[in-house]
This record gives structure tokens, C-alpha cells and sequence, in this order.
């Protein structure tokens, strides 16, 4: 029962028409480091400075902890510059929008990460969570001033497509660094020239927009880092996951959150049929791992068959622990495969569970489409580790604390970008992929140094 493979049509648009969308949509006035007082707003970072409890002792410091903030973001901005070349490059535009005084001296590298190592390494994660959400929503002329995002790409009818996925970061090889993260390969003469970070985060498929992310070290699994993001999941999101987050616990935590789900089966996985659709999709059932005694695991089976309410425990209680906890879920099955490059008509079989049972609710295609949709987190890694960060670049920490605030710094600068360009593409009803990430981060490198012209309100 093979649902046939869906046609995903990326259109190709020459270099020149995205560098025009973004000169036509985005005033230059707008492209500098307000993009990140706009995204990272004063309050937010002072709210986040007292959740942290990291205020500075005294009030005449040079380097005061919102200041420290805005430099450390601006980092990520300059990957190749000292941290008193950063601040000698953003000192002007920070001034305009209240959060730095220009007549004051540009302070040392070494004052700097001193200054850092006061904010800890909660306070960027704080301001993640406050300040980056999801940005897609309305296209149009007004988008600008109603909403951010445009829906292409971004949304499968009601639901806003997300991704979840991992990535590494290379660190500077510290002891600290080593200490805490590890290196790639537990044998010291295979093992990576670098310490690295692992980095589990959600995505809007549509926007690239990371809005939820966890850090952790080399050796911690993705599923492990991506269990404390589930409760970052609404009710209208529909999630994609790659074979890899399959876990009945990942499964089940993230099913409870009423998110609808759309991952791809692990290979070898047992789907028994249940009922098959008219759309050439099934239902079928999925069992905890540890329920063992087949005949149980039939009596769930012949109750899905029979039309039994499974997450009802009065109805089929052989689908529930003696505690009342679940051990079985119906999904529906939509199998598709993908023929190879070489045109011999064989190819891979993809198996995709998901929440949707109701074919009205999604066709196959649309799914199928969707789920493919997954592979624009990737675009977000790359933009955020070839193009942000710069190719082969290591972190600038070599301490752990300081590792966690400059990767959550890169996600927050990432965000702020890729808001940007949300709002530019709806306000031309354009999809976002067709303004060039590399473009508006040179134009935002360009005026970020003190060019800014509107000073945005309430931020004395």
C-alpha cells in the first residue's frame, strides 16, 4: 500500500533577485544592530539580569550587565575580531539606542571577559525563552506592522511546521572546555581535535527561526537534550522529527502535549495493520517496549481492530499500566519511497507515524510534502555555523560558562536575523527563501557600526 511519492518543486531564483527583494523590502535604516534591540529589547534583558540574579555590585561599572549582554551578542556578529575590536565596531549604534555611552573608553579584552563571567551562564538562555517565539504568520502588505513570517512553507493548513534536530559546535580545546563537553570519539588517537558542544533545537520549517533549544555535552544523546523541549510544544504545532527522536517516551510526552506529530518510523519497526484508508494510508498501533507478553499485546491489537477506544481505559484497559499510564497509541501510517538518482526504480522506503488519523484532515501528499519540509532546519544550521559563525571557526570560550552564552548568543542573533527577514518576505508576500541569508547578514555587518538612523522608544 505504497502512497505515491510527492512533488516538492523548490523554485531556483538568481542571486541578483534576492539581494533586490531585500533592498526593496527592508529599509537600510533598519538593517543594524537594532534588528537586535528590536528582538532583544532593553527590558527584556534587565528582566532576565534579575530572574538571573546578576546584577552589577556597583552602579558606576563601565561594563554593566545589560551593555555586557548587547557586546556579547555583537560577538557573534564579528566572530573574527577581538572582543575590544567588537566593541570599538558597535560602541556608536549601541549609544543611539541608550545602551552604551560613546564618551566612555572602549574596554579591554580582559575587562570584557571578566564582565562575562559575572552574567553566568543562565542569562542568555533566559533571554532565548522571552524573546525568541515562533515568527510566521500573516503575508501581505501589512505584514510588517501585524505580524512577522509568511506562511510558505511555514504551516501545513492549521498547524505551523517545526523540526527538531541536532547539530555540534566546536570549542576551543581548554581543559574546562574538555572537562565538560568531551571530544567526538572516547579514544585519545581517534578522538576530535576539538571539545564539542551538542545542541538539540526546534525550528520553523518555513522561517529557519530556532524557538526552543537545549545544550549539552558531546556524549549526551540528541533524544536525552530534546526531552526537556517537548513542553515547548502548543496545540496548533505539527512536528517533524527524523527516525532518531523515536522513542515510545519521545513519542508519548511529546503526543501529551497535543502537538500534532509527523516522525519517521525507526527501520525494523513493527506496524501491524489495524484499518486501511481510502487514501492508501493505515492506522495501526504502537506498543511499549517493556509489554512483553504477546498475548496482551494481541488483545491491543484486536481492540484497535475492533474499533476500541485505546486511550479510553474503561474501554480497553489492556492498553494502560496498573497505574492508568498508557502502553499503547494508534497512529496512522503514510508509506511513500523515494527512487534512487539513478533512475532503476528502486529506492528507499519511508514510514511516517503521525497523530493526524483522519485522511480530511491531511492527504498523504501533504504529509509526505511536510515531513520533507524537515530538511529546513538543516539551511538553519548551516546559516548559523557556515555563514553567522564562518566555516571551520571554533567557539571564542574556553570556559564552559562563557561556551553556553555564546551559543545561545549565536541562536538569539539567528533569530533576530531570520525575524528580519520573516517580516520582509510577508510584507512582499514572498517566501523567505527567496532573501538571502548571507546578503542581509552583510548588510546588517555593514550597518552595525554606528550607521543607525530611527532610535527605537522606551529603552532609557
Amino acid at each position: 500500500m505504497a502512497v505515491r511519492r510527492c512533488a516538492v518543486v523548490a523554485p531556483v531564483v538568481l542571486l541578483i533577485s534576492a539581494v533586490m527583494t531585500v533592498a526593496v523590502a527592508v529599509r537600510p535604516d533598519q538593517v543594524t544592530l537594532g534588528v537586535l534591540i528590536s528582538q532583544v529589547p532593553r527590558d527584556a534583558v534587565d528582566d532576565a539580569v534579575v530572574a538571573c540574579d546578576v546584577r552589577e555590585k556597583r552602579s558606576d561599572g563601565k561594563l554593566p550587565a545589560h551593555v555586557t549582554a548587547y557586546l556579547t551578542l555583537a560577538m557573534t556578529l564579528f566572530p573574527d575580531d577581538d572582543y575590544a575590536e567588537v566593541a570599538a565596531k558597535v560602541t556608536g549604534s549601541l549609544d543611539r539606542f541608550g545602551c552604551w555611552n560613546a564618551r566612555w573608553t572602549v574596554p579591554t579584552s580582559s575587562a570584557i571577559t571578566q564582565a562575562r563571567k559575572r552574567l553566568g551562564r543562565g542569562l542568555f538562555a533566559e533571554l532565548f525563552a522571552s524573546t525568541c517565539g515562533p515568527v510566521a504568520g500573516r503575508t501581505g502588505p501589512a505584514a510588517s506592522a501585524i505580524a512577522l513570517g509568511a506562511a510558505r512553507g511555514s504551516f501545513l493548513r492549521s498547524w505551523r511546521l517545526l523540526a527538531i534536530d541536532g547539530f555540534e559546535v566546536d570549542l576551543p580545546d581548554s581543559p574546562a572546555n574538555a572537562a565538560e563537553f568531551g571530544y567526538a570519539n572516547a579514544r585519545a588517537e581517534n578522538r576530535s581535535p576539538f571539545p564539542k558542544a551538542r545542541v538539540v533545537a526546534m525550528a520553523e520549517c518555513g522561517t529557519h527561526a530556532f524557538i526552543a533549544a537545549r545544550i549539552g555535552s558531546y556524549a549526551t544523546h540528541e533524544r536525552t537534550l530534546a526531552a526537556s523541549l517537548w513542553s515547548r510544544l502548543r496545540g496548533d504545532d505539527l512536528l517533524t522529527a527524523d527516525r532518531g527522536f523515536y522513542s515510545w517516551d519521545s513519542w508519548t510526552n511529546a503526543r501529551a502535549t497535543g502537538a500534532a506529530l509527523l516522525w519517521r518510523a525507526p527501520t525494523q519497526m513493527r506496524l501491524p495493520v489495524v484499518k486501511v484508508l481510502a487514501d492508501g494510508t493505515y492506522l495501526s498501533v504502537i506498543i511499549k517496549p517493556n509489554v512483553q507478553l504477546e498475548s496482551r499485546r494481541q488483545r491491543i491489537l484486536a481492540a484497535a481492530r475492533a474499533g476500541q477506544n485505546l486511550a479510553d481505559i474503561n474501554e480497553t484497559p489492556a492498553a494502560f499500566t496498573s497505574r492508568g499510564l498508557p502502553v499503547a497509541h494508534l497512529v496512522r501510517v503514510i508509506e511513500y519511497d523515494i527512487t534512487n538518482r539513478v533512475g532503476d526504480g528502486t529506492g528507499e522506503l519511508i514510514a511516517l507515524l503521525t497523530t493526524i488519523h483522519d485522511p480530511d484532515d491531511a492527504r498523504p501528499d501533504e504529509l509526505a510534502a511536510a515531513y520533507h519540509q524537515r530538511w529546513e532546519q538543516e539551511t538553519s544550521h548551516d546559516q548559523l555555523k557556515t555563514h553567522l559563525r564562518g566555516p571551520g571557526h571554533t567557539l571564542r570560550s574556553r570556559l564552559p560558562d562563557l561556551v553556553h552564552q555564546e551559543i545561545w548568543a549565536y541562536l538569539i542573533v539567528h533569530h533576530a536575523i531570520s525575524a528580519l527577514i520573516a517580516q520582509a518576505s510577508a510584507a512582499a508576500d514572498l517566501d523567505p527563501d527567496r532573501i538571502s541569508f548571507t546578503q542581509t547578514l552583510r548588510l546588517i555587518r555593514r550597518t552595525a557600526t554606528g550607521t543607525a538612523a530611527i532610535s527605537p522608544s522606551g529603552l532609557d
